[in-house]
C-alpha cells in the first residue's frame, strides 16, 4: 500500500505495527533537509517524524536527520534523495520548478486552496496520485511533509501603494509567484532560508516572503522591514517528503507503514506547531515592534497579480498536458469546496463580528 490517507488505512497500518519489532532487520537511513536544523517548526518537525519511526520500529529502524548546514545543498535535496547519497529529503516540491513546473502544484498555488481544502485534495480528492506520477520520473517518492497554512505576502522596507512601486523591486519569493511578480517590474530572486537576514539588512533585496509570525520572527525581518503584506501567493503552504524510490521498496512492508504513519502524523503536527506559533509571536511582535503595520496590497495589485496568474498558469496549461491535468484537478476540487469554506470559516469569522 503505496499511501496512507484515509483514517480506515491508517487503522491498518497501526495493527501492522503490532507484529514484534525485533523480528524486523534494522534499517539506518539519512534524510536531508533543506533547513538548518535550528528552524522550528520545519526542521522539529522532521526530528520528531524520525523519532516516531525509531520509537515505532523498537529502535530497527533509524533515521538520521542532516540540516541544510551539514550537506551545503539547500536548494539540492531532491538531486540528492533521486542519486541515493541520502534515501529521505524534506523540502518544498516548488523548488523544483526549473526540472518540472508541474512541482508547484504540490506546495501551494497564488489565489488557490486553503490549507483544508488542499489537505483534502491531497488525500481524498486524488491529489496524492497525481503528485506521485510526476516524482515518478525522478524515480523519487513524494508525500505531504507539513503545511504552514497562509503565509504572508512578504516584508518590505517600503509601503506598497501603487503598481508602479513594484516596478524594479528586488524580492525572494519562490514558486509561480515569483514569475507573477517578475511579469509586474519585480526582480524576483530565490535566496536560501539562512542568507535572507544578511540580503534584506544589506540591501541585496529590498522585500521578501517567508511563512508567517510563528517562523518569521525568529529571523528577525521584523527589525528591518516595517511593512507586513497579507497572503495571496501562498495560501496553504505543504512541504514535502521524499523517498529514494529503491530505498523504499527494499523496506518490509511493516517499515513501509511505519514510515507512512510517521511522515502523516508529523505532516499534521507540523500544522498545528505552527498556527500556535505564530499566534504567539504575533503577540509579541505588535507589542515590542508598535511601528509594524499589516497591510493589504491595494485592490489594483491585486487584480494585476490575478491577471498575470491566470496568465502564467494558462500559458503553462496550454504547452504542458501534465500541469493542464494538476491544473484542473485543484480547481475542480476548489469549486467544490470553496462553498463550504466560506460557510463553515468565513461565515463563522463574520458571525463572530457581529457579536463583539
Amino acid at each position: 500500500m503505496r499511501f496512507l490517507g484515509k483514517v480506515s488505512l491508517l487503522c491498518g497500518a497501526m495493527m501492522m505495527l503490532a507484529t514484534p519489532a525485533l523480528a524486523q532487520k534494522a534499517v539506518k537511513w539519512k534524510l536531508a533537509m533543506s533547513w538548518p536544523s535550528t528552524l522550528t517548526p520545519f526542521a522539529s518537525t522532521v526530528i520528531k517524524f524520525a523519532k516516531s519511526v525509531e520509537e515505532m520500529s523498537g529502535g530497527n529502524f533509524v533515521i538520521k536527520v542532516d540540516g541544510a548546514e551539514k550537506h551545503k545543498a539547500a536548494l539540492g535535496v531532491i538531486d540528492m534523495v533521486k542519486g541515493g547519497q541520502y534515501e529521505m529529503g524534506h523540502s518544498a516540491s516548488y523548488y523544483w520548478k526549473g526540472k518540472d513546473i508541474t512541482t508547484v502544484f504540490f506546495t501551494t498555488m497564488p489565489f488557490g486552496m486553503t490549507a483544508a481544502e488542499q489537505d483534502a485534495w491531497f488525500y481524498y480528492g486524488g491529489g496524492m496520485e497525481l503528485m506521485q506520477k510526476t516524482y515518478d520520473k525522478f524515480n523519487v517518492m513524494a508525500f505531504p511533509g507539513g503545511n504552514t497554512g497562509v503565509q504572508m505576502g512578504g516584508w518590505f522596507k517600503k509601503e506598497i501603494n501603487s503598481l508602479q512601486d513594484l516596478e524594479g523591486l528586488k524580492m525572494r519569493i519562490p514558486g509561480l509567484a515569483g514569475e507573477v511578480f517578475a511579469k509586474l517590474g519585480v526582480n524576483v530572486t530565490n535566496i536560501p532560508p539562512g542568507e535572507l537576514y544578511t540580503s534584506l539588512d544589506r540591501g541585496t533585496i529590498d522585500a521578501l516572503e517567508w511563512v508567517g509570525p510563528g517562523m518569521d520572527i525568529k529571523m528577525g525581518f521584523h527589525k528591518i522591514a516595517p511593512y507586513y503584506y497579507t497572503g495571496w501567493h501562498e495560501p496553504a503552504t505543504e512541504l514535502q517528503y521524499l523517498i529514494n524510490k529503491r530505498a523504499y521498496e527494499k523496506l518490509s512492508p511493516e517499515n513501509q507503514a511505519i514510515l507512512n504513519t510517521a511522515m502523516q502524523a508529523a505532516a499534521a503536527d507540523m500544522y498545528i506547531d505552527n498556527f500556535d506559533a505564530s499566534s504567539r509571536a504575533w503577540a509579541e511582535m505588535k507589542t515590542d515592534f508598535p511601528n509594524i503595520q499589516v497591510k493589504f496590497f491595494p485592490e489594483d495589485v491585486l487584480k494585476a497579480m490575478k491577471k498575470a496568474n491566470d496568465e502564467v498558469m494558462d500559458a503553462y496549461a496550454s504547452e504542458n498536458e501534465e500541469f493542464k491535468a494538476v491544473y484542473e484537478s485543484q480547481k475542480e476540487y476548489m469549486a467544490k469546496a470553496r462553498d463550504w469554506t466560506e460557510i463553515s470559516d468565513y461565515y463563522y469569522l463574520q458571525t463572530m463580528e457581529m457579536v463583539k
